[in-house]
């Protein structure tokens, strides 16, 4: 009496976001100094390009993303809720994150109660859009360095 063999259950790989957030105090003021602010329907966000000087210890070839919630959000406990909302948001779509930049997302308070799947769908719309915009300034800088060589 033997059992017919079960399929295997393959576990997807989880993502994480493990390695790509932004964790020091200075990488968040040296994205915000090179970044320009743009607005969503209830979030704005910060792209800004990697350095060698932003991480001169690590390798800045991989996207980094940082998330804020101040304390005018609301009280810990939902501002906690806000960031676990997004960061699950993230680790979903962990790889649409724009090559070599950091990206900064500061949501308003309309993330707290806004329905998981309209939040889904404007943090991958903001995802395509700095991904966009990074590959707009990655060629900007190439037609600079062009320039530059051209004239020397």
């Amino acid at each position: 009496m033997t059992t017919p063999p079960q399929p295997e259950k393959r576990k997807s790989p989880r993502a994480s976001l493990t390695g790509v957030r932004l964790t020091k105090h200075a990488d968040y003021q040296r994205a915000y100094a090179a970044s320009r602010k743009h607005q969503s329907a209830s979030m704005s966000w910060f792209l800004a390009p990697q350095t060698l000087a932003s991480a001169p210890f690590e390798s800045p070839a991989g996207p980094r993303i940082g998330l804020t919630a101040g304390k005018v959000m609301g009280k810990a406990h939902e501002r906690n809720r806000i960031k676990r909302r997004m960061r699950e948001v993230l680790r979903r779509h962990v790889e649409l994150l724009p090559p070599r930049c950091d990206l900064i997302l500061h949501p308003r308070r309309t993330v707290l109660t806004l329905e998981f799947r309209k939040l889904e769908a404007e943090i991958v719309r903001i995802l395509q859009q700095a991904t966009a915009e990074a590959a707009r300034m990655v060629s900007q800088a190439a037609t600079r360095l062009a320039k530059v060589e051209s004239n020397s």
